[in-house]
């Protein structure tokens, strides 16, 4: 048997089903994050090293303010954000993998056509909200861990430094299966404080006589 935890769902397959109903609506601005996208954004919200404002990434991840059709519709929605970003909170602290929406494979195909090109963009938009937080605690372990959402997410491919990566697809298919891991990763880099090597004991010195002592005498 695998000790690999299996990822667990975010949200029930209804709730998901809503908050895409909505977020593809036209009530909603054509700029605002789409299902798959928003569940990478607020899965990277759960990651992140520091609260980030709630007016400030509802705003983003809806480009401005939906036309909710009353009070309870836009409890509703916003209910079933907070949830999807507390479950994923939820099972990231117990050790847990979050369940990313799309099948963990490219099929060959550029990242950014695929639903694993939205997921990651929608990752880092999180990221781009609040940088500084993110790569202020050993910004050399941050980015590699965030290399592969950064290589996968389109955003990056004009980047000099990652062209090549980016351009070969066999390169990258490895990676979207270990984005579950990396989101965990992240999150224990965050709040698992980093371990502090223990002193070395003193080398006990050889028993005997001390210089100058007397011996023992019968």
């Amino acid at each position: 048997m695998s000790d690999t935890p299996l990822p667990q769902p975010l949200l029930e397959d209804h709730e998901l089903e809503r908050l895409d109903e909505f977020l593809d609506s036209e009530r909603v601005d054509p700029d605002a994050l789409d299902l798959v996208s928003a569940h990478g954004f607020l899965v990277a919200l759960a990651v992140a090293p520091r609260e980030v404002d709630t007016a400030s990434w509802v705003a983003e991840l809806f480009h401005g303010e939906p036309e909710f059709a009353d009070a309870d519709e836009h409890g509703e929605i916003l209910g079933l954000l907070e949830k999807l970003r507390g479950s994923a909170i939820e099972t990231l602290e117990q050790g847990g993998l979050p369940e990313l929406p799309f099948e963990p494979t490219l099929d060959g195909l550029p990242p950014e056509e695929t639903p694993i090109g939205d997921w990651c963009a929608g990752f880092m938009e999180a990221v781009f909200l609040d940088e500084a937080a993110w790569f202020e605690q050993d910004e050399e372990t941050v980015a590699a861990l965030l290399l592969p959402f950064m290589a996968l997410s389109g955003l990056f491919d004009d980047e000099p430094d990652m062209a090549d990566m980016v351009a070969d697809t066999a390169r990258l298919e490895p990676l979207v299966g270990q984005l579950p891991d990396l989101v965990l990763d992240l999150y224990l880099h965050y709040r698992v404080p980093p371990e502090t090597p223990k002193p070395m004991p003193r080398k006990k010195k050889p028993a005997g006589r001390g210089k100058g002592k007397p011996g023992h005498k019968r």
